[in-house]
């Protein structure tokens, strides 16, 4: 039949005492987390905590001091947010389970938590399967715009839409 009332407290203090066991377990496993990633074109590396804080941002081999202004700033956005994503992803594998914890055991799906809405697209828009992101599409702009070729000189100075192109000297 049912079980004495001393016996099911007993049980629910048992599984209370496990469940802040895990999430002390869980906030130190985090509190030492550091996510490292380089960007594609191995120019900046950069490091983050387990909030997604930026804790280290190396520019490496001097290839920062012959990138425009915008591609090294798209760089350094792409491994932070890289590093962001791989940490968020961690984090959602050591908490997980612990949100989806009740007193008769693992939740139903429905009761876990929204981890979209915690990290909104960040899990998804740098998942290594999804193919290009938003970051790396502006990587290829911008390194298309570097790779135009120079208008020879005494070229149009219009560019066709309105607007002039500076002359040297000016």
């Amino acid at each position: 039949m049912s079980q004495p009332m001393e016996d099911r407290v007993a049980q629910a203090m048992a599984h209370l005492k496990a469940a802040e066991q895990a999430a002390a377990s869980a906030r130190a496993e985090l509190d030492a987390a550091s996510v490292t990633a380089r960007s594609a074109d191995r120019s900046v590396r950069v490091s983050v905590g387990a909030k997604g804080e930026l804790t280290s941002l190396e520019f490496l081999d001097g290839k920062y001091r012959t990138m425009a202004a915008a591609q090294l700033s798209a760089a350094v956005l792409e491994a932070a947010n890289t590093a962001r994503a791989e940490m968020a992803r961690r984090v959602v594998a050591t908490l997980d389970p612990l949100t989806r914890m009740t007193a008769r055991g693992a939740a139903p799906e429905r009761m876990g938590v929204d981890w979209e809405s915690v990290f909104g697209s960040l899990l998804s828009e740098t998942a290594v399967a999804k193919g290009p992101t938003a970051m790396s599409r502006l990587r290829d702009e911008i390194v298309e715009d570097d790779e135009e070729p120079a208008a020879p000189p005494g070229a149009a100075h219009g560019r066709g839409d309105g607007r002039r192109e500076r002359q040297g000297g000016a």
